[in-house]
């Protein structure tokens, strides 16, 4: 390999770093001209040392954990519920032209809207948390798997049925692969919602523990290094999760859209 090549590949590798040098350099420019309070906006490296602090030995570690255990078991509940009923409705689109404007409809409508709704019906605790986020993201994902499925090939469908399928095998067989594509996006765009929903859920749903919950007892405390943290790390663990999802989609689903 060349001098040149080498180079490029070492550009194009660390090449992602150059919005991150460019925000925290952007950052610390701001706190040396004091273009803001110190107080309200502390340098970057009190802030990074809060964040390692609170993840060695500090109570941000507990926080990130229920976050993430909060989150995951929304989505799964989600996903469990939208993908077997997004493959249903989508492979009989009448009967999902009849329902749609329900489903835009909630899709539409800000999560914090049913707030009140999930704490008559589940109270103050976790399961209002898990129920809102878990109603969010089922109706992405219900979307996104549904019109997968109308838009999946009929010459495979046809095939399929020639061939003396069942309607259970070509829902399974054909229907559910046709859609993956569509239903990752979905998937991604469920867990990023979950993660969304229960952030704030934790700030104003009696938490006493989450990144939410941690984030909005620094911003009241004016611990503002522990604010900044709470933020970074709720940032790093949707970028985590939504990393995961596009991974396993380009190992698994390589073969969309051919």
């Amino acid at each position: 390999m060349t001098a040149a090549a080498r180079l490029q590949a070492f550009a194009s590798r660390w090449r992602p770093l150059i919005g991150v040098v460019l925000l925290v350099a952007v950052w610390w420019l701001a706190t040396v001209l004091k273009v803001a309070d110190p107080v309200l906006l502390p340098p970057p490296q009190k802030a990074l040392q809060a964040l390692i602090d609170g993840l060695v030995g500090g109570p941000l570690l507990f926080d990130f954990g229920q976050t993430i255990y909060r989150t995951v078991l929304s989505f799964l509940i989600a996903s469990a519920i939208a993908i077997p009923l997004g493959v249903m409705l989508g492979a009989a689109e009448k009967l999902y032209r009849s329902v749609e404007f329900v489903i835009d409809f909630f899709r539409s409508t800000p999560a914090s809207a049913v707030f009140p709704l999930f704490l008559v019906l589940f109270g103050v605790g976790d399961k209002t948390k898990i129920a809102v986020a878990a109603f969010g993201a089922s109706l992405v994902i219900l979307f996104n798997v549904a019109y997968g499925v109308m838009n999946a090939r009929k010459t495979r469908v046809l095939a399929a049925k020639v061939m003396g399928a069942s309607r259970l095998r070509v829902l399974v067989d054909v229907y559910l692969w046709e859609s993956l594509p569509q239903t990752f996006i979905g998937m991604r765009n469920g867990i990023s919602l979950s993660l969304v929903i229960i952030v704030v859920a934790e700030m104003f749903i009696g938490s006493s523990n989450g990144i939410g919950y941690r984030l909005i007892e620094a911003q009241m405390l004016f611990e503002m290094p522990t604010m900044y943290a709470a933020i970074f790390a709720a940032g790093a663990l949707g970028y985590g999760m939504n990393w995961v999802f596009l991974t396993i989609e380009k190992t698994f689903v390589h073969w969309g859209g051919k």
